[in-house]
């Protein structure tokens, strides 16, 4: 199944490592203007230089009004990937404010921040667009010492689903990816240890744990016309796990 985004011009959160950064270049591939979006500089830099036509903008998505005066000088976009994410892991009492404060503000407000911005483009446009927002088998499977992790995917699905609703009407396509552990290479650093890796390998039906080109795949086909009466969905990219 070819997909191809001539003439569509995109933007990727979070596209300075991992996930993001393969779906970027994805997208370059598809034939998108495609605009990558770190905080990192070094990040981009490399990106450039690996993908000379992409476009880079550094900003902190922890940042509401910084970051959105940075993006809103960007202009409009078809697509958007809602990728950047961060965790932190303790057990339930010992989680702080700041870890809150730290995961919510990416994992939940950025989403919601970056999203208005874009959004509002594609209405004034009259074309309308997709948005893909990048969510985590976590949203439905608790894991522990995750609870903020967890909780914050969790409102990533539910956000999705009234984007979905409020958006629809104005041509505007919202769905979010859930995959379990990726192997980017934070993931197989942290997956290493058979003896950590085993009891989630086995509560996969399929045996194994998802690689980057598995959410790169499913993204593009949600931001395609492929996935044309697809709104509101919440993909899970997981081997299985929720069918236990």
């Amino acid at each position: 199944m070819e997909i191809s985004f001539k003439g569509k011009r995109a933007l990727v959160t979070g596209a300075g490592k991992g996930i993001g950064r393969d779906i970027a270049k994805a997208l370059v591939r598809c034939g998108a203007e495609t605009v990558a979006v770190s905080r990192t500089q070094e990040d981009l830099d490399s990106l450039k230089k690996e993908v000379p036509s992409i476009q880079t903008v550094q900003a902190d998505l922890r940042d509401w009004d910084g970051s959105r005066k940075i993006l809103e000088a960007v202009g409009c976009v078809d697509l958007l990937v809602n990728n950047a994410g961060v965790s932190k892991t303790a057990p339930f009492f010992e989680v702080t404010k700041d870890d809150c404060d730290f995961v919510y503000d990416v994992n939940i407000k950025s989403i919601i921040n970056v999203s208005q911005v874009f959004a509002k483009g594609m209405v004034e446009s009259g074309r309308g667009g997709a948005i893909v927002n990048v969510s985590s088998v976590a949203s439905q499977v608790a894991l522990k010492e995750h609870t903020v992790y967890c909780s914050s995917k969790g409102a990533v699905d539910m956000l999705t689903k009234v984007m979905a609703l409020e958006l629809g009407p104005e041509k505007i396509r919202v769905n979010s990816v859930n995959p379990t552990v990726v192997m980017t290479d934070m993931g197989r650093y942290a997956w290493s240890d058979p003896k950590k890796a085993d009891p989630m390998l086995a509560r996969i039906p399929l045996g194994k744990f998802v690689e980057i080109e598995d959410v790169v795949n499913a993204v593009l086909f949600l931001l395609s016309e492929k996935a044309a009466m697809i709104n509101g969905s919440l993909l899970p990219i997981d081997g299985g796990i929720l069918a236990n």
